[in-house]
């Protein structure tokens, strides 16, 4: 009899175990379904915006060799300047909506986004000089006068591209946190289209040159803007948008704050790749060096939109479960999503270290640079394998709401880490283009493994608490006609 009764005791075990098991994988299931709704869409969204840009390239490409050298100029150093600042500071949008919508203060939502549009607009007018006189600053840094000219010029065509990040941004954001992004996509693909179209018409059959080029460019970025700002105002989001208020302009100065020190965090991941291009320049033998690095960074570049996609994902996913009050979900949710982002970096690790001689044909035909590239790519699929975590990290910073306390991770692991290293591998060891690369990695490395101390360490219940605060602080109730007031 007692042997029956430590057998049944077993079994009861067993069952309790199965259902455990059974209850985790239908968790794991769950939480990925939510983490794919946001990050299927943003990656998709992500990799369209990259295309208008090596569309629009092609193109130029094919007006001439100035023009292209032009706007490669504008691009990567001016465009993606603003871009960094403005992207990084309407991140700050991402962790109000996302607690918000997990704590169902759905109208705050709405007055976030016009409290963004506020802060992102004026930002714009600031960056509008640095367009205009985009000529006599790349002279005075003895860039040659005939390209800083062209450059002078497209940069005016621009202008119009930099304000259509603010809606574009916000919106995006806006969109994520109730996991309505889908829409985002759709706008993408149907720009993308359109570009292809527009560019072949206005610059090869119609011969249109730069402003035939410009123009369609400009229109690849506003069009997704009239679909999203339409989206959002005519009735999709009912909830959360309750028309234009005036408590928009109400308690500017945190969004400020939690502004600029989002705008600080992405600025100087961003700015961190054109250091290391800058630092190539420099080397023996500089234009193979940085052919094939432009070809790695390139490849790293569209890997990268993955990864961003995974940061949208796990900031919404994050700032979701803070906001609704769990902690174990958000801690549950963080381990998903870098888990699922390791697993597809590592897949991509493994093929670009078996594939390495082969990557550069598909850019060039130069023995020398392809040579180069095969000889950088167990770097670039090292860079590939810590951007499938660190990334992933970032964004739950901007779930939780670390902006500022990763602005200051960033400025220690890149700036006086990593970059000095690379600095002196790359001059005094000698070993060029691959230690200042070395170098540089081993920042991000750094960088890495603090933001996963930091991750581990965090007392999340606390997290909850200040999520709590912070939505409760800017928290406005609904009237019966459906505006807002303070609460």
């Amino acid at each position: 009899m007692e042997g029956d009764g430590a057998e049944e005791r077993l079994l009861r075990k067993t069952e309790a175990e199965v259902e455990e098991v059974e209850t985790l994988k239908e968790k794991i299931w769950k939480e990925n379904k939510k983490l794919w709704v946001v990050a299927a869409p943003a990656i998709f969204t992500r990799f369209s915006t990259f295309g208008i840009n090596v569309i629009s390239q092609a193109f130029i490409g094919h007006i001439g060799a100035t023009e292209l050298a032009a706007y490669s100029l504008v691009f990567t150093v001016l465009l993606r300047f603003a871009n960094g600042i403005l992207l990084g500071m309407a991140s700050a949008l991402e962790t109000l909506c996302g607690q918000s919508y997990g704590a169902k203060q759905y109208p705050m939502l709405g007055i976030y986004l016009q409290r963004s549009w506020i802060v992102l607009f004026i930002c714009s007018v600031c960056l509008v000089p640095v367009f205009i006189f985009t000529a006599p600053i790349l002279k005075a840094l003895g860039q040659d006068e005939a390209i800083a000219d062209m450059a002078g010029t497209i940069a005016l065509w621009l202008i119009p591209v930099m304000f259509s990040f603010i809606p574009s941004f916000t919106c995006q954001m806006f969109l994520q946190a109730q996991s309505k992004n889908m829409i985002i996509a759709y706008l993408a693909a149907f720009s993308l289209a359109i570009h292809v179209l527009l560019s072949w018409l206005l610059t090869v059959k119609y011969k249109f040159g730069i402003p035939g080029a410009m123009f369609s460019t400009i229109l690849a970025f506003w069009l997704p803007n009239v679909g999203q700002l339409a989206f959002v105002i005519c009735g999709s989001c009912g909830e959360t948008w309750k028309g234009f208020s005036m408590l928009a302009f109400k308690d500017l100065w945190p969004v400020v704050k939690l502004s600029l020190s989002s705008g600080a965090m992405l600025c100087l991941e961003l700015w961190y790749n054109t250091v290391l291009v800058l630092l190539t320049g420099n080397l023996d033998n500089a234009e193979v060096a940085i052919d094939a690095l432009s070809i790695c960074l390139n490849i790293n570049g569209w890997e990268m939109m993955i990864s961003l996609g995974f940061l949208a994902a796990a900031g919404v996913r994050v700032s979701n479960e803070l906001g609704r009050g769990s902690s174990a979900a958000a801690k549950f949710s963080i381990v998903n999503v870098v888990i699922t982002s390791l697993a597809i970096g590592s897949v991509l690790f493994i093929f670009f270290l078996f594939f390495r001689g082969h990557l550069a044909y598909i850019f060039t035909t130069d023995e020398d640079v392809a040579s180069a590239v095969a000889d950088l790519s167990p770097l670039l699929a090292l860079s590939i394998l810590l951007n499938s975590v660190q990334p992933v990290l970032s964004g739950v910073a901007v779930g939780a709401g670390w902006q500022s306390i990763v602005a200051y991770v960033n400025m220690a692991c890149y700036y006086l880490i990593g970059i000095p290293i690379g600095a002196v591998l790359g001059y005094v060891v000698n070993l060029e283009v691959k230690g200042v690369w070395i170098g540089m990695l081993f920042g991000t490395f750094v960088q890495t493994v603090v933001l996963v101390i930091i991750t581990y360490k965090t007392d999340w219940d606390k997290q909850v608490s200040m999520a709590k605060i912070r939505i409760n602080k800017w928290a406005v109730a609904a009237e019966p006609n459906g505006n807002t007031q303070d609460a």
